[in-house]
């Protein structure tokens, strides 16, 4: 939603109505989406190991980070698919074509989870 007044800094009170509504996404996510739920349990096993693996705090931020970013694209992709459910359960080619990109982007994300871990815990060559 579009803020009344240009760019100026949000009152404190849209600031906890936007938590507010963040956190009712994640619930609905929770509650009705099964991959959003798996990716948190994932998170819950590979967040602590990249606190615990991670030589510095780049390389836990990178192994934290890029297992936020595929909750972050699962939200965008559930996102997705509700507004395409809300208009309608019919195939339709383009509707299609949303979801499996919304589900690449989900994918190409976990790719990177993956490269990013080997990549940083891969054992360096001199």
């Amino acid at each position: 939603m579009a803020d009344e007044i240009g760019h100026l800094p949000r009152r404190p009170g849209r600031i906890l109505l936007a938590t507010k509504w963040s956190l009712q996404g994640l619930r609905a996510a929770w509650l009705h989406e099964s991959s959003f739920r798996l990716e948190v349990y994932l998170l819950a096993l590979l967040g602590p190991l990249s606190l615990v693996l991670g030589a510095n705090g780049v390389e836990r931020a990178l192994l934290l980070g890029s297992c936020l970013a595929v909750l972050a694209v699962e939200l965008l992709n559930s996102a997705i698919e509700a507004v395409i459910e809300r208009y309608g359960g019919e195939h339709h080619e383009l509707a299609g074509r949303a979801k499996d990109m919304g589900s690449a982007a989900v994918f190409v994300m976990m790719i990177n989870v993956v490269l990013t871990w080997a990549l940083v815990l891969w054992p360096h060559h001199a």
